[in-house]
């Protein structure tokens, strides 16, 4: 699908303004660039697998918005020129110059694509299926993935450390669940490792597309990794579809507060003596779901581990 883009040249200071009026123009997203230094705060709670160097702050900004090709585009520029007019009287614009152009969909949802290359976890390869395999790497065993819009290229700290601590707990032969599956890449990597079938989960319906792809690609039997979309903490049709303690080994990488409500549940699912790898866990969390699987009977910790601030626990269902 064709779109047409209205990008305006202006300041950061009046960004808020300009997003206001484009807000009651009936304009319902807007995209905006600027060189504002990210803080600590923000990094750390991004989910972001490689963070491009920045620009020195100038203090300019572009604001951007994309229509349909059958909206009226001159009277709408009309109108934004005119909003430009009475913003200036009170907040510096800078040029205020309106550029349009036309995109497709595919400029915004693959140009991530330049950043995501081939990497390693220890002995295993993960590439993007856009990619070559590095002559260097040919000899690892390899996992390729396309995440389209799901989060999970495996080189985000929470990812490796739960590929880590796959490869450290899982046994062959054992039967994995996978919660908050993403692009399937936990879910690939235990069945390469030698789980005999794994189940899987994630709210996101276009997660569970992707991750379907990828299981595909990566040459696995279908039937093997059965992945539903859903919420197995408030849905009582996804607990009973992944069955009552008959997993050997599980697998979340999503947020602390997630697997805070999660460890009450996957517990049901989990045969005595399995283990239960998470990540996604910022280490100014770690004590909180340390507290939460301490409060747990069904549970120990069992180990912590650390990739810069993230944090991944290990826990032992009793």
């Amino acid at each position: 699908m064709k779109w047409i883009r209205i990008s305006i040249d202006t300041t950061t200071a009046a960004v808020d303004f300009i997003s206001e009026m484009l807000n009651e123009l009936g304009v319902e997203g807007i995209e905006i660039e600027d060189n504002i230094p990210l803080t600590e705060a923000e990094t750390k709670g991004m989910f972001i697998d490689i963070l491009p160097e920045q620009t020195p702050d100038d203090g300019s900004a572009t604001v951007s918005c994309y229509l349909e090709t059958d909206v009226d585009v001159e009277a709408l520029t009309a109108q934004i020129k005119e909003g430009l007019n009475e913003i200036a009287a009170f907040v510096e614009i800078g040029p205020g110059n309106l550029t349009l152009s036309e995109t497709e969909d595919k400029d915004w949802i693959n140009n991530w694509k330049q950043f995501f290359k081939p990497f390693c976890v220890d002995e295993i390869l993960i590439k993007p299926t856009w990619e070559a395999v590095p002559e260097e790497h040919k000899d690892k065993m390899m996992i390729e993935i396309d995440p389209g819009t799901a989060f999970g290229t495996g080189s985000h700290e929470t990812t490796r450390l739960c590929i880590r601590q796959i490869q450290k707990y899982m046994k062959d032969g054992d039967r994995v669940m996978d919660i908050g599956t993403g692009s399937g890449i936990l879910s690939i990597a235990a069945m390469k490792l030698g789980a005999s079938e794994v189940f899987a989960t994630d709210v996101d319906e276009f997660a569970i597309d992707a991750a379907r792809e990828n299981v595909e690609v990566n040459h696995i039997p279908a039937e093997k990794v059965k992945m539903l979309t859903g919420d197995i903490i408030g849905d009582p049709a996804i607990q009973e579809e992944a069955g009552y303690e008959c997993y050997d080994f599980a697998v979340a990488n999503i947020l602390a507060p997630v697997i805070i409500l999660l460890q009450e549940e996957i517990g049901k699912h989990l045969k005595s003596g399995s283990y239960f790898v998470t990540s996604g866990i910022i280490n100014t969390k770690e004590e909180e779901v340390k507290a939460a699987f301490s409060a747990n009977p069904e549970f120990e910790v069992v180990e912590t581990m650390y990739d810069n601030d993230w944090v991944s626990i290990v826990a032992r269902k009793r």
